[in-house]
């Protein structure tokens, strides 16, 4: 191997099945996916819950984001030579691309909102912290590490970089959209990559398509609309996701209340207590979360053992159509209902909402403002996507969103106990 700005001395090959293959080439590179941090991303899996649904989906934020890397790889190659683009970030827009997920935790999105952490700030973290992909990266410079974290927040200076990793068309969304489906066994996230790829241009903000790929991109934005409602967004999934929360809810709350676990939750007391340490998120992984819910289902607290025991064996929460704008009378008497049956409506009565704007157009002033898609003309006038496609624009700026009930059917269903109630809730949820 040469110094860590050279090259491998013989090119390395990861076999992909969604890329083929993944190419590395660069010695930075190799070390970054060698680091015990990016090793991590193995354990654990790119599509949380979804597993339960499609039981395909069992691959990993490791290979996402190594999917991620090779599709900013080509998109670099396409660009070499051409007005905008500085051949000097090439390397900076690789480890971006390759670290860009490196701070996800277990089951992330759940895992995030019941312990009121954030995978972004976890990336930072990790790319500035103590860490083996810290020494790596400040073999390139000692300012190098800030680099690749500012790109990572959309806080670097070079908008152009920072749009191939994060707009509505970037090198993430390209990889996840079609490494989704190709796990879950989905015919929707399929589109042509490799038309989108040869048809990208950059310019001084940001990468634009010339118009003659249009018909792709759209493809690519109907190919995202459907992968969340058919995927992402799926009742089946979202159930195991509030079972899931739940149990962590319920470990936190035990906790807090002085309860005698017989399998301590050492691993969660830095979470528990609000003293994160990157050491100890990093111990934190899907095996270790399993393993405590597999021991929690011999624990004396009721609530902790079933809800454990529905997780691991699929045991989930049924679900009914409800929206709580238009449904908040029935709302406060289903839950004193759950209270007087006997099934706690705090861990087993659920809301669950799910919205996607598929496409947005630029509306400045906005607190998350979305970089559109902009073609660029046969004249090369530069047009924002939408004005030009009756597609797009058909479901441009239009937010869908979708409330569902969850509860567990099997406690109403026996009527051994408080009969009465659990037909006066049914007939509510079921009317």
């Amino acid at each position: 191997m040469q110094n860590i700005n050279g090259q491998l001395s013989e090119e390395k090959v990861f076999k992909d099945p969604v890329h083929r293959y993944i190419h590395v080439r660069d010695t930075l590179i190799w070390e970054l996916i060698g680091t015990r941090e990016f090793q991590r991303l193995r354990r654990i899996r790119q599509l949380g819950t979804t597993f339960f649904t499609f039981h395909g989906a069992e691959h990993s934020r490791f290979n996402h984001s190594l999917g991620v890397y090779e599709i900013m790889r080509r998109i670099i190659e396409v660009f070499q030579g051409r007005p905008h683009w500085d051949n000097n970030e090439r390397l900076l827009c690789l480890s971006a691309a390759l670290l860009h997920d490196v701070g996800h935790g277990p089951f992330s999105h759940s895992f995030e909102k019941v312990f009121n952490t954030d995978h972004e700030e976890w990336t930072r973290e990790i790319i500035l912290g103590e860490t083996e992909i810290n020494q790596v990266l400040r073999k390139m410079g000692e300012d190098f590490p800030q680099k690749v974290a500012d790109v990572i927040e959309k806080t670097y200076s070079n908008k152009l970089v920072v749009s191939l990793i994060s707009s509505q068309i970037d090198a993430d969304r390209m990889d996840y959209l079609q490494r989704d489906a190709y796990f879950t066994g989905v015919s929707y996230g399929h589109f042509d990559m490799e038309r989108i790829l040869r048809v990208m241009r950059p310019m001084e903000d940001q990468a634009v398509i010339k118009q003659s790929g249009m018909h792709a991109v759209e493809d690519y934005i109907m190919s995202r609309y459907q992968m969340y409602w058919q995927v992402y967004f799926h009742p089946v999934t979202r159930s195991a996701e509030v079972i899931l929360s739940k149990i962590l809810m319920r470990t936190k709350h035990l906790y807090e209340a002085g309860y005698e676990f017989k399998q301590e939750p050492v691993h969660f007391y830095s979470l528990f207590n609000e003293k994160k340490s990157i050491e100890d998120y990093l111990r934190l992984d899907e095996a270790i979360i399993l393993y405590y819910f597999q021991i929690w289902q011999e624990e004396d607290d009721r609530i902790l053992r079933d809800l454990c025991g529905r997780f691991l064996n699929r045991r989930l929460f049924k679900y009914v159509e409800f929206n709580p704008n238009l449904q908040m009378k029935e709302w406060p008497i289903l839950y004193q209902l759950f209270h007087e049956a006997g099934i706690d409506p705090e861990y087993y009565l659920v809301v669950d909402s799910s919205s996607d704007l598929p496409y947005d157009f630029y509306r400045p002033g906005e607190e998350e403002e979305r970089l559109p898609i902009h073609l660029q003309m046969p004249n090369g006038k530069i047009r924002e996507l939408s004005r030009e496609s009756d597609v797009v624009e058909a479901i441009s700026g239009k937010k869908r969103t979708d409330h569902k009930l969850y509860f567990p059917f099997d406690f109403l269903e026996d009527e051994t106990e408080n009969a009465t109630i659990k037909q006066k809730i049914k007939a509510i949820l079921f009317k």
